[in-house]
């Protein structure tokens, strides 16, 4: 994927920041070229509607979101610590991008991106657990997948190493390993 411009990264990080702060609904095309100083034609230069704009937002991380499934599914025998130590650091990496999805689950749905990363909590659980889990194993694949997700949004002032360690040991611990 190409770097975006400068403008083109100003727009992206100014309206992750709204987005966030006020909903994306909430959000209109003018207050994020008000924030920047820019006409709102300028802002349509490089993105035609809000959803492209949400898209370009979130497309980063659900290209890295694949690429690491991708790549342990490649490796299914690789320990299931490696499998969750990975999985904090692509949570922790785009936690700024997991915080709006969250809090934009209806907008984004609409958009057809929560079903995809959802998904991705199933191909991580049969990594996991094996292609035929038992209910229990699935819901403890889930809380440590889940939960892991959110110490990443909740602690952001903890060093990452520490949260690291904290956040993989509870994971593990859910999943009684």
């Amino acid at each position: 994927m190409p770097k975006p411009s400068d403008t083109k990264q100003r727009i992206l990080e100014v309206a992750r920041d709204l987005f966030t702060s006020q909903g994306v609904q909430r959000t209109s095309l003018q207050d994020i070229a008000d924030r920047l100083g820019i006409t709102k034609p300028a802002l349509y230069y490089h993105f035609p509607s809000r959803d492209d704009l949400v898209r370009s937002i979130v497309q980063p991380m659900l290209e890295d979101g694949e690429k690491f499934l991708l790549d342990r599914q490649a490796r299914p025998d690789a320990p299931v610590r490696e499998l969750i130590e990975g999985f904090f650091d692509f949570n922790y990496r785009h936690r700024a991008d997991v915080i709006m999805l969250l809090s934009e689950m209806p907008t984004l749905a609409d958009l057809g991106l929560i079903d995809r990363v959802l998904g991705w909590r199933t191909q991580l659980t049969t990594l996991i657990c094996g292609p035929s889990p038992t209910l229990e194993q699935q819901a403890r694949a889930i809380l440590a997948l889940g939960g892991l997700q959110d110490v990443c949004m909740q602690f952001p002032d903890v060093p990452v190493d520490e949260l690291r360690a904290a956040a993989v040991a509870g994971a593990l611990g859910a999943l009684g390993h």
